[in-house]
């Protein structure tokens, strides 16, 4: 029953053509039905995000790709570097633990859940913990998705600066991706490919964090592998130079695993985990968000 409620409200998803939708019909599905914690939505929907992005690179060139991220990728290692080391300084303040610190710096700085569950096995955080930081993260993720456009359209931002702008300010790549839909084509294509370039610096920070806490990079750190196969598809589509109706076609696609994989994401929300939510990592995430949102917008600013 859960199962064939889930296929229609994903038809729904898909339907609808809108990120906020479908990650919204995806919390609701979660929360009233009380899905398993291994549902399958909630297990499928990074990977169908990954494929989406990975499809949509065959509509990229490679001219854009690379003049996209070199004007813009100093400023989000600027970006990354200091927010992870202020998120450790500003936990130390507050009181915070260790560990719920580091991964709540790493999430907030890098990839959100991505880079949260990468470090977990090397720094050894406690699951309980690392749930608590990913639902923190996850929860701010799906706000940005809704007032990320509308701050954008007010600021008058263009297709390219909102799509650095999300990929600077917001965390998780889902996200990233669900707000640029929102804002336009091009929005979509920037910031998936910055957001990619920013999810790179978690080689670097699991390198760091194993030799702090004098250990191998574990096998459960996941590096972003469907990173390179985003470059892969970049280039081939810039080889093959797709007509119109074919780039389309591919659009269409990826729109269509984008939105599919927001929905299952939106489904790996429960109240389990809303329970374990306390005040300190809520106020140590917070606090990064409202430094990141604007010194990131004035980076952009600066980056004109």
């Amino acid at each position: 029953m859960k199962f064939s409620i889930g296929i229609l409200l994903a038809i729904f998803a898909i339907w609808s053509g809108s990120a906020v939708a479908s990650i919204l019909v995806g919390i609701i599905y979660s929360l009233s039905l009380n899905l398993p914690d291994n549902f399958i939505t909630k297990s499928v929907g990074s990977k169908l995000l990954q494929a989406g992005i990975v499809i949509l690179g065959l509509s990229i060139s490679l001219t854009k790709a690379f003049s996209v991220t070199d004007f813009y990728m100093p400023y989000i290692s600027l970006l990354v570097i200091v927010t992870f080391f202020l998120g450790i300084y500003i936990g130390k303040l507050i009181g915070l633990d260790k560990k719920l610190t580091v991964l709540i710096a790493s999430g907030a700085a890098i990839c959100g859940g991505t880079a949260m569950v990468a470090i977990a096995p090397i720094i050894k955080a406690k699951p309980k913990d690392l749930l608590t930081a990913i639902t923190i993260i996850f929860l701010l993720n799906a706000l940005a998705i809704i007032i990320f456009p509308i701050i954008g359209l007010y600021l008058g931002l263009s297709q390219d600066q909102f799509g650095a702008w999300a990929a600077m300010a917001i965390h998780d790549t889902s996200s990233v991706v669900g707000a640029a839909m929102i804002y336009g084509e091009e929005a979509v294509e920037s910031a998936a490919t910055l957001k990619l370039g920013r999810t790179l610096w978690l080689i670097p920070l699991i390198l760091f964090l194993s030799y702090k806490h004098q250990a191998a990079p574990s096998n459960k750190s996941k590096l972003p592998f469907f990173v390179l196969f985003f470059i892969i598809a970049i280039a081939i589509g810039s080889f093959i130079d797709f007509n119109s109706q074919t780039i389309s076609f591919i659009k269409l696609t990826s729109q269509c695993f984008l939105l599919l994989g927001l929905f299952c994401i939106g489904s790996q929300i429960d109240k389990k985990a809303l329970s374990n939510i306390s005040i300190k990592p809520l106020q140590l995430a917070l606090i990064l968000w409202m430094i990141i949102i604007p010194s990131s917008y004035l980076l952009i600013q600066a980056a004109i």
